[in-house]
């Protein structure tokens, strides 16, 4: 399987696409498609909000006109210009969001979110509700943190723990999808802390786009 897999991280954290670049690691293999991760400059630090959604939808499409690549994969949980880069390109494009919580479907019955900010749950909650998935979702739990303090570990892991086991205790999650790329660095660990399924969405959404570029061949 030959070709080009572009994962965009949307906001200008380069911090963050390294996470996500390193967590792709599995999916290089000889013989298999290049697997490139790259920043958008023009991107706040982090994607926080509605607005900062909206104004990254036309240098996100702008990127995938530029970039060859034989699929595409967006990488922030709000699925930013989505719909907007699929009419840009012939490839296929995959919001990590849809893909995560396709994965935590094969998975178990009720899905749970971990978010950033409490500012982050409505948003996310109107776009489950677009995709008619809202009475498979179990709850979501915010960190209280932003993009950018996301690498600090000690602060992260615990109340990345904190949140999943109130997921899984108290709403009923049976699978933990996390709910930002940047988090991408902590699914190992965070399962093995709750013993059940982590989803991390970049992994599911890279994974469906290798099976889309091998169902092709």
């Amino acid at each position: 399987m030959s070709g080009r897999i572009l994962v965009i991280n949307p906001n200008s954290s380069e911090t963050v696409t390294g996470d996500i670049d390193r967590a792709l690691d599995g999916f290089r293999g000889a013989g298999g498609p290049a697997i490139d991760c790259i920043t958008l400059a023009e991107g706040p630090p982090g994607i926080e909000t509605e607005r900062h959604v909206n104004e990254v939808v036309a240098p996100l499409c702008h990127a995938v006109r530029r970039e060859q690549a034989s699929a595409v994969v967006i990488a922030c949980f709000s699925d930013p210009g989505l719909y907007a880069a699929r009419e840009v390109t012939g490839s296929p494009v995959f919001g990590i969001a849809q893909c995560g919580m396709l994965a935590a479907l094969a998975r178990g019955e009720r899905f749970g979110i971990i978010a950033i900010l409490d500012a982050s749950i409505p948003r996310h909650c109107r776009y489950i509700a677009s995709l008619g998935l809202s009475e498979r979702m179990a709850g979501e739990r915010a960190l209280g943190l932003g993009v950018t303090a996301l690498a600090n570990e000690e602060v992260v892991g615990a109340r990345m723990t904190a949140a999943g086991e109130r997921l899984r205790d108290e709403d009923g999650a049976d699978v933990i999808v996390l709910g930002c790329a940047g988090m991408a660095r902590y699914r190992r660990q965070l399962e093995a802390n709750l013993g059940c399924a982590v989803i991390d969405p970049t992994q599911a959404a890279v994974g469906m786009a290798l099976a889309a570029l091998g169902a092709d061949r």
